[in-house]
């Protein structure tokens, strides 16, 4: 059975298939309960990266994926956009937003985690960037910042945009009650969809895709 979730509005089409199993299960999560482990597996994955450049017309977004050592093992923080917002409102999120014109993505995820989060940019160390993603709603091209922190940062928001601040371990993502896999519309025009549903927030679309980025990459082999 999946755990509650959160109120976060899913638009879900008419067409729906669900994974019956969790793709997850078979794979070996050491490197999800320890933090050094996964520290060098990401290493590895951002060292070989091929950047894709953004679509023309689109705009150019940076969010950061802050990770510390937590007590069952590493974790991610998490942000829950306000209601207030125009586009993906009361969605969960990373700390992130525009690039503003100069700055590089790197730049551009430490300032907006600074501003929404009060993250201090001297605790942030940067461990290179994960795949680019496209959004369709916002016409944004993302580049997720990997980021590790010594210390767990203050789970306070600090602007209008978000309404909460939190963290959740790694291992927690793949566990069965969590982690649904879902593909909306049918061939060829098909979506696979990643959710992961927590005891009180549901993390989905362009969030969940990073997440499960993430998760492939601390457990699959060619990383290891």
């Amino acid at each position: 059975m999946v755990r509650a979730g959160g109120d976060q509005r899913i638009p879900r089409p008419a067409a729906v298939w669900v994974r019956p199993t969790n793709p997850f299960a078979r794979l070996d999560h050491s490197s999800l309960r320890s933090t050094p482990e996964l520290l060098a597996r990401l290493q590895r994955f951002t060292n070989t990266l091929e950047q894709s450049p953004p679509p023309e017309g689109s705009r150019a977004s940076a969010v950061l994926v802050p990770i510390f050592d937590g007590p069952s093992g590493p974790e991610v923080v998490l942000t829950r956009r306000s209601q207030a917002l125009t586009n993906h409102r009361g969605e969960v999120s990373f700390p992130g937003g525009r690039v503003d014109e100069g700055e590089t993505f790197v730049q551009a995820a430490i300032r907006e985690a600074y501003e929404e989060i009060n993250l201090n940019p001297s605790h942030v160390q940067v461990i290179g960037e994960m795949s680019a993603l496209s959004t369709y709603v916002s016409n944004s091209h993302i580049v997720p910042v990997l980021a590790y922190l010594e210390t767990p940062p203050s789970m306070s928001a600090v602007n209008a945009e978000v309404d909460r601040v939190f963290s959740v371990a790694l291992a927690d993502l793949v566990r069965d009650d969590t982690y649904v896999e879902e593909h909306w519309g049918t061939p060829p025009n098909q979506y696979q969809i990643h959710f992961f549903h927590l005891d009180d927030e549901t993390v989905w679309g362009a969030t969940g895709k990073m997440l499960h980025q993430l998760i492939n990459i601390a457990v699959l082999k060619e990383w290891a």
